[in-house]
Formats: C-alpha cells, structure tokens, sequence
C-alpha cells in the first residue's frame, strides 16, 4: 500500500510542505485537546494523531507537523493539553509532560520511516515502536516529579491500554483511507 501523502519530491512547492505540516500541527493540537484527565500526564488523543500524521505523512512531513507543533507551544500558543490552565509555552514544556512532548517528536520520524509503504500489521507495528520511544521518553523525565515506586503507575499503566487502542485505530483509518483514495484514482 501507498502513503496516504507520500514523502515529497524536492520538485513539489515548499507551500504544500508547509500547509501539510500545519495542518498537521493543527490536528496534533486537536488531539491534546480532547482529554480524560489524569495527573500528572493527562489522557489525550495526542498518541492517535502524532501516529497517524507520522505514518500517513512520512518521516520528514510527520516530523515536520510535530515541530510545528512544539514550535507554536514553546512561543506560548496554546497548543498543550491543559493549557493555558497548566500553563504555556516552554514552562509548560518544562513540566512533567515534557518528556512525552519530546518523545513524540522521536517518535514520528522513526513511525514515518518504519510505517513507509507497509499494510496494516506493518503501521501497527511501526506504531508500536513509536510508543516504546515516547514511554521511554516520558518516564525518564516524568522521573523527575514523581516518585521512582509510583513512575509506571503514574506514567505508563493507566495509558497504556487506551494509547494500543489508538494505534488500532490509527492504523485502521489509514488503512481505510488508503482503500478509499485507491478507489478514486
């Protein structure tokens, strides 16, 4: 199967590089903001579009959208989950999601350039090793405020469940919209 937009060729306008990754940014920022509240890492739909974006964009376009997207929260938009509430911008950045924030951004790439032109199974697994980088990430600076006994109850197995459901759906829309674009060409 093909990517949903494959990576761009150095001839396509820089214009649709940067609307593509907006965009992105746009829907990753959506995704923070539909929330089930937890402390001190909130549930988010974070993981279902930074995955999605990643594996439907490519490596260099999934990354994009996700620096896009830090880039806005680090200036004090507010992009984050919990913001302005929780506060904004690098402070924000700063806390106990940070590492998570910083995981995604690995996280993306690496989906981008393993999910590349594989069926379901392949993205799902791909997703999978994304998450691994974004756990690995987020419990060791979620390390820092929360106490070494509580880390994986507080950072990882409330999540975990709902983030594989995710990747299963993220997984699944590309798929069906991969499905529906062959159709139409």
């Amino acid at each position: 199967m093909t990517s949903l937009t494959p990576s761009l060729p150095r001839t396509v306008p820089l214009w649709r590089g940067l609307a593509l990754a907006l965009g992105g940014a746009a829907l990753i920022t959506l995704g923070a903001k539909v929330q089930i509240p937890f402390w001190p890492v909130p549930m988010t739909l974070h993981t279902l579009a930074v995955f999605f974006i990643a594996a439907a964009f490519g490596p260099r376009l999934g990354l994009a959208a996700m620096a896009a997207y830090l880039g806005a929260g680090a200036m004090g938009l507010p992009v984050f989950s919990g913001t302005p509430e929780r506060g904004i911008g690098l402070a924000y950045m700063a806390g106990p999601t940070g590492g998570y924030l910083a995981g995604y951004l690995l996280a993306a790439g690496l989906i981008g350039w393993l999910a590349a032109g594989r069926g379901w199974i392949g993205r799902a697994l791909a997703m999978l090793a994304g998450l691994a980088v974004v756990y690995a990430a987020g419990l060791a600076w979620l390390a820092a405020f929360v106490p070494a006994p509580k880390l994986l109850a507080a950072g990882l197995t409330p999540f975990l469940l709902g983030d594989l459901v995710k990747i299963a759906l993220a997984a699944t829309l590309l798929t069906g919209l991969n499905r529906l674009k062959a159709r139409t060409e």
